[in-house]
């Protein structure tokens, strides 16, 4: 097979392809910024054991999320109500810097977060156009097993 040589580049080369990368990085930073999102989706799955609430705009891309872990909750305090509007709290934080007024409210799972969350975000001003409940519910249940013959 014999050598393999490595092509290099000489720094002319190299300082024009950093260029072009930092061009690209500020054109696409310069169009995050400068795109106002005013409506935006808000999921919030409420578990017995967490809380996750994600912003995302109205097409479906995630411009934030929080869950109480990240908060600072631990352990079974994950699960509370007071955590979850702590965790609303935050997500509302992340919406006024991204100027989001208007929101559509996604709830799935059965916890105790459920209400305070909305409760939380409706309370910090921002105006709430829908609410949806997404749980999943079974309609019909797994196939049963055979029956044991003895």
């Amino acid at each position: 097979m014999g050598k393999k040589r490595v092509i290099q580049k000489t720094e002319k080369e190299l300082l024009q392809e950093r260029e072009q990368v930092e061009k690209a990085l500020r054109k696409e930073i310069q169009t995050k910024s400068s795109a106002k999102v005013k409506e935006g989706n808000v999921y919030i799955s409420s578990t017995y054991n967490n809380t996750i609430i994600t912003l995302a705009d109205t097409s479906g891309n995630v411009l934030g999320w929080r869950t109480a872990g990240s908060v600072g909750f631990k352990g079974a305090k994950k699960g509370t109500s007071f955590a979850a509007s702590k965790v609303a709290g935050a997500i509302f934080d992340i919406a006024e810097k991204l100027r989001v007024k208007e929101i559509n409210i996604f709830i799935k799972g059965v916890g105790g977060g459920r209400e305070s969350a909305i409760r939380s975000l409706a309370g910090r001003g921002l105006e709430i156009l829908s609410i949806i409940d997404v749980t999943p519910i079974p309609h019909n249940g797994c196939r049963p097993k055979k029956a044991r013959r003895v």
